[in-house]
């Protein structure tokens, strides 16, 4: 998919980071690809997290002079951060590493006993606290449907 907008050296990071995650989709679908571990789903999660941010500040410096851009951009913001809490609720539905019995649900009132899971809860948590604040509990639970789009195909 190449894009008809001139690309140029402007965002060399989000370049890398795009063509990071086509190399490690086309690598899964080429082999048989392992059972999804949680580390996957915690990098996965912080990819989806710097999304999240990233949306939030082009949807705040869109809006002012562009509007419906801007509304545009908020909805994928709060797309994003549904996509996000999906990746977060199968990180914790997955087994530990070590087969543990050890307790899988998100705890924030008291500290995770595991580094990973202390990392995407916080990450998670944050990005919620940053959504709440901007979006309402019945727009986070809407499903995506009646999308219409400016492009003609």
């Amino acid at each position: 998919m190449t894009s008809a907008i001139p690309v140029g050296d402007a965002y060399p990071y989000l370049r890398a980071a795009s063509a990071g995650i086509r190399h490690h989709t086309r690598t899964l679908a080429q082999h048989t690809a392992p059972p999804t571990d949680r580390v996957h789903l915690d990098v996965l999660h912080a990819h989806l997290t710097a999304l999240h941010q990233l949306l939030d500040h082009l949807a705040e410096t869109t809006r002012p002079p562009h509007p419906a851009a801007g509304r545009h951009l908020a909805t994928a913001h709060t797309r994003l951060f549904q996509s996000a809490a999906a990746v977060h609720d199968a990180f914790h539905l997955l087994p530990m590493a070590d087969d543990t019995s050890a307790d899988t649900e998100c705890h924030p009132e008291r500290l995770p006993e595991r580094p990973p899971v202390l990392t995407i809860c916080q990450r998670h948590l944050a990005a919620g606290h940053v959504v709440r604040r901007k979006t309402t509990p019945s727009d986070l639970n809407t499903p995506l449907t009646g999308h219409t789009t400016t492009c003609s195909q």
